[in-house]
Order: structure tokens, then C-alpha cells, then sequence
């Protein structure tokens, strides 16, 4: 939607990520993000924080699946996604309202850590990509496989690993 509120945030995650599923199958991992600012006070010369902003935030489908797998407590993120409000009723009958971050994307922070990223494939080209060579361990020399590397594409098979027509 064209007025929906766009932020990025970075902070570090106050737990692990909680991978669920909805009725559909559908997956979503729910994070809880600690962000402080720090601002530096001209009358005594020394860094401050200012408050603490804690926020819920929501990663659907697969990029939930990969966050579950992938961060942990205490990791420095920075997420970018839409705030949404929503209301429900407790127990006792309460009505509350709360605002989270739906999360379009997540990863973490380099400025205080290092990262090695795989890249996940969806099932149908994993599938059809079953049929391709294998490099052998004696091939990677010591390193890890490109993960982008260009492979020959089986036939009936488009260079996106989708199936062509």
C-alpha cells in the first residue's frame, strides 16, 4: 500500500527468534528488537542513551525460516519493513492495541561481526537441480563451493531454476 509506514531499525535481538506456523503452513518467526540511541551531551561532553525502543517484528514465509536458523539472542540486526497496528482482546476481556514491524527485510548488522552467507534454494529447483553434477570435496581446494557459481541448466529447465515452457 502506497501510505503504509516504512522504517528501518537496528538493534539487537532481546531473544531468539519463535518460528511458527499458521493454519495454512504458512511460516513466521517473530523477533523482539532493543534499539538505544546514543546522543552526546554538550554540557558534561559524554555519550548518553536516550530510551530504549523494544519492537516486535514479523518475518513471513521463507526469510522467517532463514531467520529462525540463522540469528540468535544478543545479534546486532538491522530490519526494514511496514509498522501495522492491530487490536485484540485478553482473557479478561482487555482491549489492546499494539504495533509491530512486518519485516520485508532482515539481516544481520557487520558493523561489530562477520557473516558467511549459503543461499537457500526453493524445492522445485532443488529438485531439478538434483540431476545436476555435484562438484567433489577435492574440487573446493579447501573453501566452500560458490553458491552462485553457473551450472548447466537441464533442459525444460530456465536460468532462474524455474521450469520453461
Amino acid at each position: 500500500m502506497s501510505n503504509d509506514t516504512v522504517i528501518t531499525v537496528v538493534g539487537n535481538l532481546v531473544a531468539d527468534p519463535d518460528l511458527r506456523f499458521v493454519p495454512s503452513g504458512r511460516a513466521v518467526a517473530t523477533v523482539r528488537l532493543a534499539s538505544t540511541p546514543r546522543f552526546l551531551d554538550r554540557s558534561s561532553g559524554e555519550w548518553k542513551d536516550a530510551d530504549t525502543l523494544f519492537i516486535t517484528c514479523n518475518v513471513w514465509g521463507q526469510q522467517g525460516e532463514n531467520v529462525a536458523e540463522s540469528l540468535q539472542r544478543g545479534h546486532k540486526v538491522i530490519v526494514r519493513g511496514r509498522l501495522k497496528q492491530r487490536s485484540y482482546e485478553t482473557p479478561e476481556g482487555e482491549r489492546r492495541t499494539v504495533v509491530e514491524l512486518d519485516a520485508e527485510d532482515i539481516g544481520p548488522s557487520l558493523a561489530t561481526a562477520t557473516a558467511r552467507m549459503t543461499r537457500t534454494q526453493r524445492a522445485t529447483t532443488m529438485a531439478l537441480a538434483a540431476d545436476l553434477p555435484q562438484p567433489s570435496p577435492s574440487s573446493w581446494n579447501g573453501a566452500p563451493a560458490d553458491p552462485w557459481a553457473s551450472a548447466p541448466v537441464p533442459a525444460g529447465v530456465g536460468h532462474d531454476g524455474s521450469p520453461s515452457f
